[in-house]
């Protein structure tokens, strides 16, 4: 294998396929980067057995040289010395360059690296999805939805299933909703789909859908989505992503969804969000992180919390509009902050149905997401 690429191109691909790579896996060859070129140009690939992640870099793109193959072949270098290596070469071309003996020489400008290769025929292949279940969607609409959602999964293996992002699709409408049982985080959107495609419980590892935004362009150039029966595969550009799924049923988030309200109070976002984060800033030293809020005969709302050890904070907050019942109810001030810092909306209006119920916020200016948080008990 003989090739000559562009240093920066290069460098991009190691670093997106590089997020797939193990630092603990049992497989030696899987702690590499696998090296493909042929008359097409140069794919990368790295897989840790969960996600895989394949970067063409084409021989041209947009009148731009990308790279020169004179040579085909394949080869499999480690990760971590491999992409340090291309961080730190001087000039913008790179000359790689293989011998029978897997021996790879790396040169460019006056340095020349001679590293020791792996066989790539001895590398996993990349699974082979049937294309029947496809859809696109923008890549920053898919991104938005992950930010929005993602934060919502559960950290702890007690019930794998929560510690992805499930996904459904039905009459054009796909939904993510995460949960870790003690609150929930639900985003819509209307995208490209076959008029009879629809699915549900296709549940996305969370850390998965973490790597998947670092790598997606923050463009609206379309990701293709193709949905398998334990995998699935993002398309974009020169990019391919698969993910294995999570087994197991998702639990029906929408029997937990309070219907009616008691109480409902409409805030500006931002506001709400600097009076909780004011009042946690004491909360969150203590040992727990609780905030309660009270609504006021006045009109206001009264955020308040306690912690015994180090003090007391109040901060009174005027709602832009507030109905119903008086409410005294306290919660986590973490899954609040969480929220409102998803919503990309300038006002909400959160619906209590008591003090011990689950509560919702939603934005005032359309219907795409929701948030659901469960109160805490305080005595």
């Amino acid at each position: 294998m003989h090739i000559t690429v562009q240093r920066e191109k290069l460098s991009n691909a190691v670093s997106h396929v590089s997020k797939a790579v193990s630092s603990r896996t049992t497989i030696p060859i899987l702690t590499g980067i696998k090296i493909k070129t042929d008359d097409e140009g140069l794919t990368l690939t790295a897989s840790d057995s969960d996600v895989s992640i394949e970067v063409q870099i084409p021989l041209k793109e947009a009148g731009e040289w990308g790279v020169t193959v004179h040579q085909p072949g394949s080869i499999v270098l480690t990760a971590r010395i491999f992409s340090e290596i291309v961080r730190k070469l001087p000039s913008n071309e790179i000359d790689i360059q293989v011998d029978d003996r897997l021996v790879t020489q790396i040169r460019s400008g006056q340095a020349e690296f001679t590293i020791n290769g792996m066989d790539a025929n001895e590398y996993p292949q990349l699974p082979h999805l049937e294309e029947d279940k496809v859809f696109s969607v923008p890549c920053d609409l898919l991104k938005a939805m992950i930010r929005q959602t993602v934060f919502g999964v559960s950290t702890s293996e007690m019930r794998p299933i929560l510690t992805g992002l499930m996904w459904s699709l039905d009459q054009g409408k796909l939904r993510f909703v995460a949960t870790d049982s003690h609150r929930l985080a639900s985003r819509t959107a209307m995208v490209e789909c076959p008029e009879d495609l629809s699915f549900h419980n296709v549940v996305v590892p969370g850390k998965s859908c973490n790597e998947l935004v670092k790598i997606l362009d923050d463009d609206q150039n379309l990701a293709d989505i193709v949905v398998a029966d334990n995998q699935i595969l993002v398309k974009s550009k020169h990019i391919l992503f698969y993910s294995r799924l999570l087994e197991g049923t998702y639990p029906d988030t929408t029997r937990i969804i309070p219907q009616g309200s008691k109480t409902e109070i409409t805030v500006s976002t931002k506001e709400f969000l600097q009076s909780i984060e004011r009042a946690s800033l004491l909360s969150r030293e203590g040992k727990s992180n609780v905030v309660k809020l009270v609504t006021m005969p006045d009109g206001t709302v009264e955020i308040t919390s306690n912690a015994p050890e180090i003090g007391k904070v109040t901060d009174i907050l005027t709602p832009k509009a507030m109905n119903g019942e008086e409410l005294k109810i306290s919660f986590n001030a973490k899954y609040m902050i969480d929220a409102l810092r998803a919503i990309d909306s300038a006002e909400i209006k959160a619906s209590f149905s008591g003090p011990m119920s689950p509560f919702v916020i939603r934005p005032t200016d359309h219907d795409w997401m929701l948030h659901l948080i469960l109160p805490v008990r305080t005595y």
